[in-house]
Formats: C-alpha cells, sequence, structure tokens
C-alpha cells in the first residue's frame, strides 16, 4: 500500500511540476511579448513626433501660389512616393542636428586632396598635402613650399629647390605662383598657391569665404595624416585667436598642413595650419579669404569677398 501510495505521490509531483513550468513559460512569453508591444509603441509615438515636426516646418516654410491662396502640392520623386520623401527629408533633419555628413560626398571631398612633398638644398624631404581648385591649381600652407626665416640657419640657409604632388601614382613637379605674407609658421599669412603643368583629372573643391566658425560647430578635416595617404578627421570650432586663426578640437598630426577643413555642406572654409605645443589634439585652422585667390579670376570672383 505504501508502494502505490509513494508512486500516486511522486506522479501527482511530477504533474504539479510540469504545470508550474507552463505556467511559468506562458506568464514569460506574455510579459515579453508585452515589452516588445511598449517599446514598438515608443518607436512609433518618436517616429510620429520626428515626422509632425518635419511637416510643420514645412507648414511654415511654405508659400501661396497665385491669388487663391492655395498651397502646391509636394514633390514626389519620380522613382518613390511621398511618404519616401518624406523619409528622405527626416534623414537631412537629424543628419543636420548630428552634424554628419553623407559618406558618398567624403568620399568625393577626399578626391580633392593629393600629398605634397618638398625637396629643400640639404637633401631633406617635408610632407604635407594640397587641395585642389581647378585648372592646375592647389591650395597649401606656405611653410610647405617656402622655407621661411630661420634665425639659427640666418636668411640664406635652407631653401626648397624642388616641390612635387602626387597624382596617380605619380609625383608631378609644381611651382608656387602666390603665397601669403608669413614668415614664420602659424600664421594669418601662412598660405600658398601652387600650380602643375601637367594634365590632373581632379575635382575642384568648393570655396565658402563666409563661413562663420561657430562655436561647436563640426568640421571635417581631411590630410595627408603622417604621409599615410589623404585621411578623415572630424572634430569642432573652438575660437578666434587674436592673430585671425581658429582653434579647434581635431587632431594635428604631422601632414595635414595644408590639407582641408570642411563644413558640413562638404565646402572648403579653412586649411589645417598647426597644432597645439605638445598636443595632437588641438589644431589651429587658417580661414580661407578672397584674397588668397587672387590669381585664380574664375575662383576668386565665385568666392566672393569677405574683407
Amino acid at each position: 500500500m505504501s508502494v502505490r501510495r509513494s508512486v500516486v505521490y511522486a506522479a501527482l509531483t511530477f504533474s504539479l511540476s510540469g504545470l508550474a513550468f507552463s505556467l511559468g513559460s506562458w506568464s514569460a512569453q506574455r510579459t515579453m511579448a508585452q515589452q516588445i508591444a511598449d517599446n514598438d509603441a515608443r518607436l512609433s509615438t518618436l517616429q510620429d513626433n520626428i515626422a509632425r515636426g518635419v511637416l510643420k516646418t514645412r507648414e511654415d516654410t511654405v508659400q501661396p501660389s497665385g491669388t487663391d491662396g492655395h498651397q502646391q502640392p509636394d514633390v514626389v520623386p519620380a522613382a518613390g512616393s511621398a511618404h519616401s520623401a518624406l523619409v528622405d527629408e527626416i534623414k537631412r533633419e537629424l543628419q543636420r542636428e548630428m552634424g554628419l555628413m553623407p559618406v558618398r560626398l567624403l568620399r568625393e571631398r577626399s578626391e580633392s586632396f593629393v600629398e605634397l612633398n618638398a625637396y629643400d638644398n640639404f637633401g631633406k624631404t617635408s610632407y604635407g598635402t594640397a587641395g585642389y581648385l581647378g585648372n592646375g591649381h592647389f591650395i597649401t600652407v606656405k611653410h610647405g613650399v617656402v622655407a621661411l626665416d630661420d634665425p639659427s640657419e640666418g636668411r640664406d640657409g635652407r631653401r626648397i629647390v624642388s616641390i612635387t604632388i602626387r597624382y596617380k601614382n605619380k609625383d608631378l613637379p609644381a611651382s608656387v605662383v602666390d603665397s601669403g605674407d608669413a614668415d614664420v609658421e602659424v600664421h594669418a599669412g601662412d598660405w600658398a598657391i601652387i600650380q602643375v603643368r601637367a594634365v590632373v583629372d581632379l575635382p575642384p573643391l568648393r570655396i565658402d569665404t563666409s563661413y562663420a566658425y561657430e562655436f561647436a560647430e563640426p568640421i571635417f578635416r581631411l590630410g595627408n595624416d603622417y604621409s599615410k595617404g589623404i585621411i578623415l578627421s572630424t572634430g569642432y570650432v573652438g575660437q578666434r585667436t587674436p592673430n585671425g586663426l581658429v582653434t579647434c578640437l581635431t587632431d594635428g598630426h604631422p601632414g595635414v598642413s595644408g590639407g582641408g577643413v570642411l563644413n558640413q555642406r562638404g565646402d572648403l572654409v579653412g586649411i589645417p595650419i598647426g597644432r597645439m605645443q605638445g598636443d595632437y589634439r588641438f589644431s589651429f585652422i587658417l580661414p580661407v579669404r578672397a584674397e588668397m585667390f587672387r590669381k585664380i579670376r574664375v575662383l576668386h570672383a565665385n568666392a566672393g569677398d569677405d574683407e
């Protein structure tokens, strides 16, 4: 009798255990399903809020057409719908807020910069960067292509005897056609225009001489980082200095001098010319200005006059 009772108790115990497990599993699945539903609801609400914000902005900026006051319908891309256009606009809005630039645009801009090498009368080579302006002209730093005065060597000491740019794995000779009035490095006049006679197929940079350099504005730096090719670095605007430069929170590795500082539209707004002593995280940027392009007529006219 006791054996039979034990068997009954054991069967009852297993049954209760199975029931408890089933109830626990059902409860866990129900809880998980509720969490997923809550997350979906929050995500949907967030998307709705973003879309409403974008639509509100669009409604505020729409202008009536004609005298009847009716708004024109939204433009719909040939390969999409009004919804896809809205999604694209939301992406652009978030991109502007986060200070991002499309990868495609960054790749295109990187093709406008080349490695620069200068050779002096002592047999030494220095490297830097140059940005293409069109018609064989490049912008770079003066101290990369002109030997500035060094009191330890005297005025007739070091001289740059040749300059080359790296184009399609070939070194093309270049010459200085214009430069600023700098006689030391990291100076407001530390800029130069060089030219190559060979034909180069590079996309010219767009110039913006009116960029305000607002504090904490995101920027993009492209340069010949450690002579390892054109490398991208991101950063933020700091403050203007008394001598007309701008400090930026972006690395100032050797070789990036003469490279490009781009705004969020991909326009050239400055060139890196130096860094903080002993700290590679802070750079000095020279804002571009119309004076720099005085020897390039078409570009000078497009750049405008900010003086």
